[in-house]
C-alpha cells in the first residue's frame, strides 16, 4: 500500500509505497494511484505487489520470410515453423505452398490441422499436405432406388468434389440415376456387394458406362437385388466440382473449437475475405469433412466476423464496428433430429472487435482488442443486451495511440495476457485483477498492466514452458526463464533499460513549498544489481546518485568476478540517498537500471520531504 505520514513534525511528510501494481498510462501523473507508475517500461510483476525488470530473449533460429506461426502436435518437442510461404520442421522445408500470412492450428487425433488463409493443411508428424488430398468422401444418400430418391444421409464436402450414393439394386434395372448431373471427368467408381457381404470393383466402359451430363450409370448387366436383406448392394462414387467450394474454408484465417453442448469437437472457421460475415464448421472430430450446409450468415454483409469467444457452452462471434450496434452474436449447439444445429440465441451491443489475433483467455475470461481497448465477455453478459467490460483502462493512454492495432497479436503466458504490436507488448496481469477505477464505472474490474519495449514479436507461442516469438525478419526467439541468472537480463545481447517513476509528489498541501530530503529504497538483492536515482526539478530530471554495489551478494554458482561481493545476505537491501531539492511545489522520483545482465527488483520505497511556506515562482 502507499500512504503519507508526518513523523516528528507537522511539516515533515513521507511518501511510501509497499505495493506496486503496474503502470497507469491513462490518468495524469498528478492523479495516478501511488501504487502505480505513470511510466515504468520493462518492469513486470515479480510476486503480487512487487515488481522487477523483465527478463530478456535470444534469437534461436533464422528463416527466410517473416514468421507467421508455430504449430505443435501434442507431445512434440519440435513443431512446425511457418516462415514466409513455407512450413519447416527444424530447418527442413516440408511444404512450400503456404500463404505468407499468420496461421492457426488445432489437433484432432494424431494430426494437426493448419489454417493459413489459402488452404486447410494437415500435418501427420512426417508430411504436410492440403486436406483436400485426403478429405472424406461423404455418403450422400442410402437406400436409393435406381430411378432416384432414397434417404438423405450426409451433405457434400466443401473440400473435395467426390460423393458416394448407395442403391438398393433390382433384378431388372440397369440405369442408375445419381442425385447430380454435370459430373467431372474423374473416373466413376462402382462396387457391387457379394453374397458374403464383401464388395467387388467394376470397371468403367467394361461393366458400365456413364452419362456424365445426366448423371446416369448404365450397367451392361443388371446388378440384381441385394444378397444381404436390408442392405444396399450398389455403391457408386462420382465427382462434381463446384467452383470455389474448397476456397470457402481454405481462405478462412482464424477459427475456434466448439460443438454441440459446448464440446470442443468441431472447428468453426471464418475470416474469408469473399464472405466476411459467413462461418463454416467441420464434422464432429473430423476436419477432413466440411458439409456444404454447415455454415451460418451472421449479421449484415458490410460487417466482418473478427474472432470468437467461448463462454458458458455458448459461442460468441465478434464482428467489427460496422454492424448496427449488435456486434456479438451468441449461438448454442444442439442436436435436432440427430443432426448438429447452432441457432442464434442472443446478440449483444458493445464495442466491435478489431484484431483477429487478439483473442485469448486470461483466468478463464475471454479477452479481445477493440478500438477502445481490451474487452472481456463474461457469463453475465450472455443473457443481457450489451457488454461494457473494459479490462485495459490503465494501459489505454498509450495502447490506443498505437497505429495498426488491427495487426496486434495476443497470447496468455503464465497468468499474463501479452498483446504484441509495433515492437512492444502491453501486458495484463491475471494475478492482480481486482483493480477498479472511477473513470471506468461499468467494468467490474481492471487488471494491473505492464509495458514491454524492444519486443519485435509478430507472433507469440509457448514451448516447453518458455515464451517464444517470431519476428517480421525471420527470427525465432526465446525468452529466458530463470530470474536468478544474470544472463537472463539482455535482449539478444543488448541491455534492457527499465525504470519506475512515482506519480507527482505534491504532498498534503499542493500549494506549499517542498524540500525533499531523503530517498529510501528496499531493493531486491542479486549477484549484480543496483540503481540510479533521479528526481524532477521543475520538469527536468536530475541525477541524485547511484549504487551498484550495496545490494550484491556472493554465490559460487553465479560468480562474476567483475561484480564480486563478500556479502552472503540474499535478502532485500535498504539503500538510501540524501537529497537537497528546495522550493518545489512537486517532484517525481525515478528508480532506474539500464545495465547489461543485471536484474532489478523493487520491494518498497519512501521519500521524505518537508512542506512549509507558500509556493511562489
Amino acid at each position: 500500500m502507499a500512504y503519507f505520514s508526518a513523523p516528528g513534525s507537522p511539516a515533515r511528510s513521507v511518501f511510501r509505497v509497499e505495493e506496486f501494481l503496474g503502470v497507469d498510462y491513462t490518468n495524469s501523473p498528478a492523479g495516478v494511484d501511488p501504487r502505480r507508475s505513470p511510466d515504468a517500461p520493462n518492469m513486470i510483476r515479480d510476486v503480487p505487489g512487487k515488481v522487477r525488470k523483465c527478463m530478456g530473449w535470444q534469437t534461436v533460429e533464422r528463416y527466410e520470410g517473416r514468421i507467421n506461426g508455430a504449430h505443435f502436435r501434442r507431445g512434440d518437442t519440435q513443431g512446425l515453423i511457418h516462415a514466409g510461404g513455407a512450413l519447416y520442421h527444424g530447418q527442413e522445408k516440408l511444404y512450400s505452398e503456404a500463404n505468407d500470412e499468420r496461421s492457426r492450428s488445432w489437433q484432432f487425433g494424431e494430426n494437426l490441422y493448419i489454417l493459413d488463409g489459402k488452404a486447410l493443411l494437415v500435418w501427420d508428424g512426417e508430411t504436410v499436405q492440403p486436406v483436400t488430398a485426403a478429405a472424406r468422401v461423404p455418403v450422400l444418400t442410402i437406400a436409393r432406388p435406381p430411378t432416384g430418391g432414397g434417404t438423405p444421409y450426409e451433405d457434400l464436402n466443401l473440400l473435395q468434389p467426390k460423393f458416394t450414393e448407395l442403391f438398393a439394386g433390382t433384378a431388372t434395372d440397369t440405369r442408375y440415376h445419381m442425385t447430380f448431373g454435370e459430373l467431372d471427368e474423374t473416373e466413376v467408381q462402382v462396387q457391387l456387394m457379394q453374397s458374403d457381404g464383401s464388395w467387388v470393383d467394376k470397371a468403367e466402359n467394361t461393366d458400365f458406362t456413364v452419362d456424365r451430363a445426366a448423371g446416369i450409370v448404365t450397367f451392361t448387366k443388371a446388378p440384381g437385388v441385394s444378397p444381404v436383406t436390408g442392405e444396399d448392394n450398389v455403391r457408386i462414387t462420382a465427382a462434381r466440382t463446384v467452383e470455389g467450394y474448397a476456397d470457402r474454408v481454405g481462405r478462412c484465417r482464424f477459427g475456434a473449437l466448439f460443438g454441440v453442448n459446448g464440446a470442443a469437437d468441431r472447428i468453426f472457421a471464418a475470416g474469408n475475405p469473399d464472405f466476411i460475415n459467413y462461418d463454416w464448421f467441420c464434422g464432429q472430430n473430423d476436419p477432413t469433412y466440411w458439409p456444404d450446409t454447415g455454415y451460418s450468415v451472421l449479421g449484415t454483409p458490410r460487417s466482418a466476423i473478427v474472432g470468437y469467444s467461448v463462454v458458458n457452452e455458448r459461442l460468441a462471434a465478434h464482428k467489427d464496428d460496422k454492424e448496427d450496434g449488435r456486434n456479438v452474436i451468441i449461438r448454442q449447439g444442439n442436436l435436432v433430429d440427430s443432426k448438429p444445429s447452432f441457432p442464434i440465441v442472443n446478440t449483444l451491443q458493445g464495442q466491435g472487435a478489431l484484431a483477429p489475433f487478439s483473442f485469448a483467455y486470461l483466468v478463464n475470461e475471454p479477452l479481445f482488442l477493440t478500438k477502445s481497448g481490451v474487452y472481456a465477455i463474461t457469463a453475465q453478459d450472455l443473457t443481457g443486451e450489451k457488454y461494457t467490460q473494459n479490462r485495459s483502462f490503465y494501459l489505454n493512454g498509450r495502447l490506443l495511440e498505437e497505429p495498426g492495432l488491427e495487426d496486434a497479436f495476443a497470447l496468455v503466458y503464465k497468468d499474463m495476457y501479452w498483446l504484441a504490436v509495433n515492437g512492444q507488448a502491453y501486458i495484463l496481469d491475471g494475478l492482480q485483477p481486482l483493480q477498479t477505477d472511477p473513470a471506468a464505472p461499468y467494468a467490474t474490474r481492471q487488471y494491473a498492466g505492464f509495458h514491454r519495449t524492444h519486443l519485435p514479436a509478430r507472433v507469440l507461442w509457448e514451448q516447453e514452458g518458455a515464451l517464444w516469438f517470431g519476428t517480421g525478419d525471420g527470427r525465432v526467439c526465446r525468452f529466458y526463464t530463470d530470474p536468478a541468472v544474470l544472463t537472463s537480463y539482455n535482449d539478444d545481447g543488448e541491455p534492457i533499460a527499465c525504470h519506475w517513476d512515482t506519480p507527482d509528489l505534491s504532498g498534503k498541501q499542493f500549494y506549499k513549498n517542498k524540500t525533499f530530503r531523503r530517498v529510501m529504497v528496499r531493493l531486491s538483492s542479486a549477484v549484480a544489481t543496483g540503481l540510479t536515482i533521479r528526481m524532477q526539478e521543475r520538469g527536468i530530471w536530475k541525477e541524485l546518485g547511484s549504487d551498484y554495489v550495496s545490494a550484491r551478494y556472493f554465490a559460487w554458482d553465479r560468480l562474476d568476478w567483475s561484480r564480486f561481493s563478500w556479502s552472503g545476505d540474499q535478502t532485500p537491501r535498504l539503500l538510501t540517498a540524501r537529497v537537497r531539492l528546495r522550493r518545489l511545489n512537486k517532484s517525481r522520483l525515478r528508480l532506474e537500471n539500464d545495465r547489461l545482465n543485471e536484474p532489478f527488483g523493487l520491494s518498497e520505497l519512501a521519500v521524505e520531504f518537508a512542506e512549509m511556506g507558500d509556493y511562489r515562482r
